[in-house]
């Protein structure tokens, strides 16, 4: 009862995909189920917690409790307001690239307008239509179940990361333009001993001065490649790569981008994800990613261009960006007074790619959790009062999440056929209903038992056409086994 429980809830949640890929076309996720649920076992004994202590100590350093937060991107941001607004804590916020452009789809849910308090002069276009395509060119327009005030929001990740920071400084935070180069540790570590940041200080310069600052706390909101993980032995994952083009077209090309996006789905553009074409401000974002073939990650690339042919024909791109992102949560998140988020803990959906809203939402949570511990900054939180406080709270809230978007992955990015079969699901209304509910406003929505028996057999019966059918181009093979055994789940 329980799988076939699992079983209805992944095909009535399949389409999240479509609509929630457009908030990071940044994530290729795809670990086994087996292995997501070690993962959040993993979280629950939570690894490194060697420390008897459970009750936080008194902060007896003679000054005002601090805490560095790594990362200025939605999740450091997010965490660096919230500290900032304890009067008896010093917060400092460390970014290397203050105008750095992640390649991102760079789509926020509309929910997190209204929670993170954000203005829509830092939304460039307001997407209320979508176009999903297959790997035989079949098109499904998707958007007709939107209310009219409805809408997903398309940014750029410098404008979206510049405001939040700038908000986080009026409040009090402390900016430092700096790259963060080592952690060292407390000896054993300590309960209460400080933390030592070294970092370059750029300030505006090009070259960097080394410098050091002795911390009581750290958030680690430093991406994929997050140093403060590497400094608390977080271990490693596995990673996929998204590039993407930003490409000027003249303004005739553009009307046609106005509210629309677009994702294409099929092996040529991407192995195990898809390509997309999202507009900005002035010009449109066209991207793919993958996890299991890396290296030919610009000839998905070219593909997903030739796959949007004239509708981008004659554009100049004007930017190029890759970047690294998790396919899943670190093995360890937490150790001592030291806290992961967002892509730094590996905060990124399966499926859809979808990053920036968790980031954000992770960033405040461990914030929150750690600043009602300091109990007005007079007491040190221990490991386990931060697990207890921050990921107990947010593995219960998202994992779900987290769990099905990774088996639709594999379900529905294996093949030609199996794709052919995603976009012919999406055509429902009835999907396309529970997958806006549950993408604008992260609540999971339902028609009912009888809608999701519905479509459960409705999708099996569609797998099975989709594999019947001859015109649907075959997958092409690739020599990557290591990154392939990876991505499948299969012991290497």
């Amino acid at each position: 009862t329980q799988s076939n429980n699992r079983t209805t809830m992944g095909a009535k949640s399949a389409a999240i995909a479509v609509i929630a890929g457009a908030a990071g076309a940044s994530a290729f996720m795809g670990a086994s189920p087996l292995n997501v649920q070690s993962n959040r076992r993993a979280g629950s004994v939570r690894a490194g917690r060697t420390s008897s202590l459970k009750m936080a100590h008194k902060f007896e350093a003679g000054r005002k409790m601090r805490v560095a937060v790594v990362g200025g991107g939605p999740a450091g941001a997010c965490a660096a307001e919230i500290f900032a607004q304890e009067k008896n804590m010093e917060t400092y916020m460390f970014e290397r690239k203050m105008d750095n452009c992640k390649p991102c789809g760079g789509a926020i849910p509309l929910c997190m307008i209204d929670e993170f308090k954000l203005p829509e002069k830092i939304v460039d276009r307001k997407v209320t239509k979508m176009l999903m395509i297959s790997p035989t060119g079949i098109e499904v327009p998707i958007g007709q179940t939107l209310k009219p005030d409805e809408y997903i929001g398309m940014t750029r990740r410098e404008v979206v990361d510049a405001y939040l920071r700038d908000r986080a400084i009026e409040f009090g935070a402390v900016s430092i333009n700096g790259l963060v180069t080592d952690i060292i540790t407390p000896a054993d570590n300590s309960p209460t001993a400080p933390y030592t940041i070294k970092y370059s200080n750029y300030d505006g310069k090009k070259t960097g001065t080394p410098e050091e600052l002795e911390v009581d706390m750290v958030i680690g909101a430093d991406g994929a490649n997050s140093r403060v993980a590497k400094a608390i032995d977080a271990g490693e994952y596995n990673y996929a790569i998204a590039f993407q083009e930003r490409i000027k077209i003249d303004d005739e090309k553009m009307a046609f981008y106005e509210n629309l996006a677009e994702m294409y789905v099929g092996d040529d553009v991407s192995p195990d994800f898809y390509g997309w074409v999202f507009p900005k401000y002035d010009h449109v974002g066209v991207g793919t990613g993958t996890v299991v073939n890396r290296p030919a990650i610009k000839q998905y690339q070219t593909a997903i261009r030739e796959r949007a042919g004239k509708k981008i024909e004659g554009g100049k791109i004007i930017k190029v960006e890759a970047h690294p992102i998790p396919e899943h949560y670190r093995p360890k998140r937490v150790l001592n007074r030291v806290a992961l988020v967002g892509d730094a803990a590996g905060y990124v959906t399966k499926c859809s790619g979808e990053g920036i809203y968790f980031a954000a939402k992770s960033g405040r949570m461990a914030a929150e959790a750690m600043v009602k511990l300091s109990k007005g900054g007079s007491m040190l939180p221990t490991q386990m009062e931060i697990e207890d406080a921050y990921l107990s709270p947010y593995d219960r809230a998202y994992g779900p999440t987290y769990a099905v978007l990774d088996i639709l992955q594999q379900l529905f990015y294996r093949s030609n056929p199996a794709r052919e079969a995603f976009v012919a699901m999406c055509a429902s209304e009835y999907v396309q209903q529970v997958t806006f509910d549950s993408y604008l406003y992260k609540k999971v929505t339902s028609g009912g038992p009888l809608e999701d028996l519905k479509l459960l057999v409705g999708t099996v019966k569609n797998l099975m056409y989709q594999n019947s059918r001859s015109d649907v181009p075959k997958d092409r093979t690739f020599s990557n086994p290591v990154e392939s055994l990876a991505r499948l789940g299969t012991p290497k």
